[in-house]
């Protein structure tokens, strides 16, 4: 273990001996890194990049001449000494203050520290945390790095002591939490504005499959969190994704995306991961795509002109918009014309600066990209050291002794306006640049601009699709399933949304595909559609209302019966001591008649528009008076039967039945009975209004649930079945007093006509239902009125010899004649 610290403290001295080395043998700096001034500003250029970083088995410093040379970030670093020369040229801006730099050469991430503790030391030293700021850093700010990878590295150095930082190309989210990153801002819009505007391309298009490329590092991988955040509302599935890296598998990622039938590729790289990918996709002859590129390599411009470019497919993507800054070129033709780099290399600290062999025309003409973030950048410091300085028209205050804490509250605070672009930072350090451009590269090898996305003041955004030449007929598309017809809804096929299989909506259903085309969504109870229907129709409400045709008819045939019943009892009142009406029941003719006449209640409230009221009186009258009907009629025929045949045979039971008046007896109980049933049926289950909106699809039936309670039926059934009984035993009893056949006759009538309406019932559930009901319930009534009692009425009116006890008698004595034959 102690071997181990020893390790540990040999390694941290030899680490910070190769930085004072470093440090202490640094020559005179080359002009183009070092320009003395009042105030200086510190500068981190990734002018080279250490693609394949080298392991060394003891800490040294790395050397950046021998890393991979990048043009663009080079033609960055001349902006920012242009912008600083400018500034120190302007009269409005820090008048009488002159600007000056430190700028490196920030190749790596993690072997460049000895750039950085230039920049935070002054003279060599570096001020400890936490004591007195009396010898601070002569920089008052820095400018970069260029990717966030880089900055997230070196950050921690810079918030320590709210150093700010602003940057030119550091685009990731995490850089916007200001509890971590206190004194950083930015020029550029973050990964979040910019994914935003990148599935804005994809939505324009209806591209719904897609595969997502990104670098394998901090921009990259919050680049692929935020897509995959995003894209959860929307029709968008991420097919495959890849982070990309010096091992990447390319012939295998591109059989991937083959095998998966993707046609648009988003790639999320710094440009030098994109020249690698596309450089691979034009060797291993991957065609026909649709690659959208991140603003990082959009106007990269090299890669257009590649040999095997347009066998790709086509290539769109998002920049920033080219600002021309007047000036910038004149200064590379002035600065090249110097030859300030005479040798091919020049030592610069722990870098070397091998920069004779770029002509002006070369640095020109490379990728402008980041150019106006570099020029703002500089010039927000500026702005903020001439807001702190107190600056009037001529001169500022040179008394106020400057720190980078003072700079960077003005940074905060500034609202200034750059080449028609309002500058100014939100609370969380970024910069809200007006707009990017939609480019797409064209047959000449160029980015042309085709469109563009807005911010500031609101966000709109314009594509020109007429002006992209296809790679091929017309728009490409790229989906997993192709999109379903019209009233299909998608059922996913797998974990990604945009495979599916298609199934029509049913009936009652209907699909919205702009609210969720993965859902048949049942129409309301008044609504209806056919299959495959993309919205509702409102239904239409049937009812037999109180003016129609057939209900006034009806309503009067039921009158006619109350009518009849009450003439019917006026003259067996009339007539009550004749033999024809004490043989059809005396008194209890009268019974029967009134519940005749409460059985017709139900009639009328059979139409109109139900109501819980209206449900209960449609059956409980009829049930309840038409039981105590079916019940005289039982003890009738059971009476007749008895006289004739069961008085000889049982006559102790004759004498108790006509002692305690036994037909009342029974007839009570049967009216209470079938009263308690209906009450139990009532509190449980009592008749309701009900919409029937099966029976037809496009209608709505207004209608009682005609449910009957089994309780509530079984003594109407029984009684009937007494009175079948009854008959059958009283076949040859005398025709006058066979009142047993008439009953029998006018329960077959009975039982035909609710066969016929069930029958019926089970065929037919449209609103006139209620009117087959109200008929069944008078045919039940009229066939007793007209059967049973009608002919006893003709004989009293029409044949009145046969109403005398001479003529009854004579046909018991015709009878007991037979009976003893």
């Amino acid at each position: 273990m102690l071997t181990t610290k020893m390790e540990h403290f040999l390694a941290s001295l030899c680490f910070l001996g190769s930085v004072l080395h470093t440090l202490a043998q640094c020559p005179a700096p080359d002009p183009e890194f070092h320009l003395k001034g009042d105030y200086l500003i510190g500068g981190l250029f990734e002018i080279h990049h250490d693609i394949t970083p080298d392991y060394h088995k003891r800490p040294e410093a790395i050397n950046c001449s021998r890393q991979s040379f990048i043009l663009s970030n080079y033609r960055r670093f001349q902006l920012m000494r242009f912008s600083v020369e400018e500034i120190n040229n302007s009269t409005n801006l820090l008048p009488n203050v002159s600007l000056g730099y430190e700028i490196f050469d920030h190749c790596s991430n993690t072997q460049t520290f000895p750039s950085i503790l230039k920049l935070i030391s002054n003279n060599g030293l570096i001020q400890p945390w936490g004591t007195s700021h009396e010898n601070v850093s002569k920089i008052i700010a820095v400018v970069g790095p260029f990717s966030s990878t880089f900055t997230l590295t070196v950050a921690p150095l810079f918030m320590m002591d709210f150093f700010p930082m602003v940057s030119y190309g550091s685009s990731s989210s995490f850089f916007s939490k200001k509890n971590k990153f206190p004194s950083f801002l930015r020029t550029v819009n973050s990964n979040k504005d910019i994914i935003e505007v990148l599935i804005t391309i994809v939505q324009h298009f209806n591209w719904s499959w897609v595969a997502f490329l990104n670098s394998d590092n901090d921009y990259g991988t919050d680049g692929q969190k935020l897509f995959i955040e995003r894209i959860k509302d929307t029709e968008i599935c991420m097919a495959y994704t890849k982070g990309l890296n010096k091992n990447t598998n390319y012939s295998q990622m591109f059989n991937q995306i083959r095998a998966q039938k993707i046609n648009v590729i988003i790639v999320f790289v710094p440009e030098w991961t994109a020249e690698v990918l596309i450089d691979s996709a034009i060797k291993m002859n991957v065609t026909n795509k649709v690659w959208i590129a991140g603003d990082a390599w959009s106007l990269n411009k090299r890669l257009p002109k590649e040999k095997g470019i347009k066998n790709i497919g086509t290539v769109i993507g998002l920049s920033q918009p080219v600002v021309t800054i007047p000036g910038f070129s004149n200064f590379i033709y002035s600065t090249k014309s110097q030859n300030q780099c005479e040798n091919a290399e020049q030592m610069f600290c722990n870098q070397v600066s091998n920069c004779s062999s770029m002509s002006a025309e070369e640095i020109l003409a490379e990728d402008p990209s980041f150019s106006f973030a570099v020029y703002s950048a500089v010039y927000s410091v500026a702005h903020a050291l001439h807001n702190v300085l107190k600056c009037g028209v001529e001169k500022c205050n040179g008394n106020i002794r400057v720190s980078p804490l003072m700079v960077l509250a003005e940074l905060k605070k500034l609202n200034f306006t750059l080449f028609n672009q309002r500058i100014h930072f939100d609370e969380h350090g970024d910069s809200k640049i007006g707009s990017y451009s939609i480019v797409f590269w064209n047959q000449t090898g160029d980015a042309e601009e085709i469109g563009f996305y807005r911010f500031h003041p609101s966000v709109n955004y314009f594509i020109n699709s007429s002006n992209i030449q296809w790679h091929e007929k017309g728009v490409p598309t790229s989906l997993c399933s192709p999109e379903c017809n019209v009233g299909y809804a998608k059922k996913q096929d797998g974990i990604h949304k945009c495979c599916f299989t298609c199934e029509i909506c049913r009936g009652g259903t209907y699909v919205n595909t702009t609210v969720d085309p993965y859902k048949c969504i049942p129409c309301k109870e008044n609504e209806w559609s056919a299959e495959g229907s993309t919205s509702c129709q409102l239904r239409v409400v049937a009812y037999i209302p109180l003016t129609d045709t057939s209900s006034i008819m009806i309503n009067a045939v039921a009158c006619a019966l109350v009518g009849l019943t009450l003439a019917m009892s006026v003259l067996f009142a009339i007539n009550y001591n004749t033999p024809v009406v004490r043989s059809a029941g005396g008194p209890m003719c009268f019974l029967i008649l009134g519940c005749l006449s409460l059985c017709s209640i139900s009639v009328f409230f059979q139409f109109d528009i139900p109501t819980g009221p209206y449900c209960i009186l449609r059956f409980l009258p009829f049930i309840l008076f038409y039981t105590v009907c079916l019940a005289c009629f039982a003890v009738r025929s059971f009476q007749i039967v008895s006289i004739f045949k069961i008085g000889a045979t049982f006559p102790k039971l004759h004498i108790w039945w006509m002692k305690y008046h036994g037909q009342w007896l029974v007839i009570s109980a049967a009216f209470a009975t079938q009263a308690l049933l209906l009450l139990i049926w009532y509190a449980y289950d009592p008749p309701k209004p009900y919409n029937d909106t099966v029976s037809y699809p496009d209608k709505l039936i207004l209608s009682c649930d005609m449910s009957v309670s089994f309780f509530s039926m079984v003594l109407p059934f029984l009684l009937c079945f007494l009175c079948f009984i009854f008959s059958y035993m009283g076949k040859d009893l005398p025709k006058n007093y066979n009142e047993a056949k008439a009953i029998t006759f006018c329960l077959l009538l009975l039982i035909l006509t609710w066969i016929i309406f069930a029958t019926v019932y089970m065929l037919y559930r449209g609103k006139h239902i209620q009117t087959l009901n109200a008929l069944t319930v008078l045919c039940s009534l009229y066939c007793f009125l007209l059967w049973y009692f009608l002919p006893k009425c003709y004989i009293i009116i029409f044949q009145p010899h046969k109403n005398t006890q001479k003529y009854f008698q004579g046909i018991i004595q015709n009878y007991t004649k037979t009976i003893s034959q």
